[in-house]
């Protein structure tokens, strides 16, 4: 079973909010003592998604929150926006697919860099995006 041990959340607004959220999710990562590796692709990950979430959705919330199933510890982020939502989410999966002038690498680029990532969105719903990231078992300890 899978228990919240920690959880906050951030506004994203401005672009000082990314700045800050980029800044928050490092903490995080280093907290549960992601590898380096590990760090880079979830901060990586959560600065497109939350950039996403102010162009396209007008901003939202960044929400966080630190995971325990037994022995196993995860970060959990939550970007929700009450944006137009997505009206195709099969093709904003694909890469090079953008409705700006981004390079359409955002969301499938995201996906990739972590383990687990979830869309909901309905068009005039808003989205949200979920992304876990489990730590590693080191080996010493299995």
């Amino acid at each position: 079973m899978t228990a919240t041990t920690n959880s906050m959340t951030l506004p994203v607004r401005t672009q000082d909010d990314l700045v800050i959220a980029r800044r928050e999710v490092r903490r995080w990562c280093e907290r549960i003592k992601f590898s380096t590796i590990d760090q880079t692709k979830v901060v990586t990950a959560a600065s497109e998604l939350a950039r996403n979430m102010l162009i396209y959705g007008g901003g939202g919330e960044l929400h966080f929150a630190e995971l325990q199933d037994g022995l196993k510890t995860a970060l959990r982020l939550v970007f929700d926006d009450q944006g137009p939502g997505i009206a195709d989410v099969t093709q904003a999966m694909v890469d090079g697919y953008t409705t700006g002038n981004g390079m359409g690498l955002g969301l499938s680029g995201a996906k990739r860099l972590v383990n687990e990532f979830d869309l909901v969105t309905a068009p005039g719903a808003g989205t949200r995006i979920t992304i876990v990231q489990w730590k590693r078992l080191s080996t010493s300890r299995l």
